[in-house]
């Protein structure tokens, strides 16, 4: 769970430290070695394919895609950087639709361009998943 970046690394040395999350219930089996797995596998394939608008609705904030990617690497990023990635990359376009979820401005709604993979081999996302 250490390598799939969902756990954080043993203490050593007999020093205990106040646990920085409040644990939930244990999961049964080995379903936490399931899980581990597949998270290694969706922070791989990323890379070379855009796998993560697989988990989003049709129309999407980049907020929304922004906290999908960031649930995905276990970190936080940047929210002009992650913009300014997103738009390099054109792998979404706008649908010149907003929504007004909450107060403020209207959100832009976004899709993904699936003529990317059509255009380009290897259409992976240039996102920082890597753990620091």
């Amino acid at each position: 769970l250490y390598e799939a970046a969902l756990v954080e690394e043993a203490i050593r040395g007999g020093h205990s430290a106040a646990p920085t999350a409040v644990p939930g219930k244990s999961m049964i089996a080995d379903h936490r070695r399931i899980l581990a797995t597949a998270m290694t596998r969706l922070r791989s394939k990323i890379k070379y394919r855009p796998v993560v608008f697989e988990l989003m609705p049709p129309l999407f904030t980049l907020l929304q895609l922004q906290r999908t990617v960031e649930a995905l690497s276990g970190r936080l990023i940047n929210k002009p950087n992650f913009r300014r990635l997103i738009e390099q990359q054109e792998l979404v376009e706008k649908t010149g639709k907003t929504t007004a979820e909450a107060g403020g401005r209207p959100a832009q709604l976004y899709r993904f361009r699936h003529d990317i993979l059509d255009e380009r081999p290897v259409a992976g996302t240039k996102l920082p998943l890597a753990r620091a």
